[in-house]
């Protein structure tokens, strides 16, 4: 199912039919403010484990990352913050950034890997907020990447939507089109040790 709908205005009739897919356990391919990604309820297991599958994850090995809409649902999730961090989040959220964190007890068993740790996502951007706000817990997500056997010379991340649509449409459930898409991911920050460091510089300035 494709669903068009406006980047900065989208109809919310049209994002509840997004999220009743993903709520009753289904996989859609969604428009962030860096790159389109692919998500599902986090509480659905098979659907993070096949969205692991698209993406050629291991589950019990890779940093897998949520999206929130907000500081105090990242806290539902995250291990207790510092006042420091907590700042230095308030700042650079909702924005372009992917922030590792502790996890806590709240996450769902598969995402507790080895390290015991969550890659967070507060994005600014309308249709990314209003899908989160509207399932009423994060969405997990995974940047859509090319398969390694496509065109070197396009780039890594799928932008045109047209493209996207016929390469996918038969692999989720649902395709959120906002539009063509960003070809710039996130900044990955790393805050497990109380403060901010630069893992993977993307489009978030740091």
């Amino acid at each position: 199912m494709r669903l068009q709908v406006h980047p900065d205005n989208p109809p919310e009739r049209k994002l509840r039919q997004a999220v009743e897919v993903i709520r009753s356990g289904g996989t859609m391919i969604y428009p962030t403010d860096t790159v389109y990604a692919l998500g599902c309820a986090i509480g659905q297991q098979k659907a993070v484990e096949k969205i692991c599958r698209l993406r050629g994850l291991d589950p019990a090995k890779a940093n897998l990352s949520i999206i929130c809409n907000d500081l105090s649902q990242l806290s539902d999730y995250a291990a207790q913050l510092n006042n420091s961090l907590f700042r230095e989040l308030k700042r650079i959220f909702p924005g372009p950034y992917t922030v590792i964190l502790k996890g806590n007890s709240n996450l769902p068993k598969i995402f507790k890997n080895r390290k015991k740790t969550i890659g967070i996502r507060v994005p600014d951007h309308e249709v990314t907020r209003t899908l989160v706000d509207l399932l009423g817990e994060p969405i997990l997500t995974a940047s859509l990447k090319w398969d390694d056997d496509q065109d070197d010379d396009i780039s890594e991340y799928p932008t045109d939507i047209e493209d996207i649509v016929q390469h996918y449409e038969r692999q989720v459930d649902v395709i959120v089109d906002a539009g063509a898409g960003g070809a710039a991911p996130s900044t990955v920050l790393d805050g497990t040790s109380g403060e901010l460091e630069l893992i993977r510089s993307g489009k978030g300035e740091w």
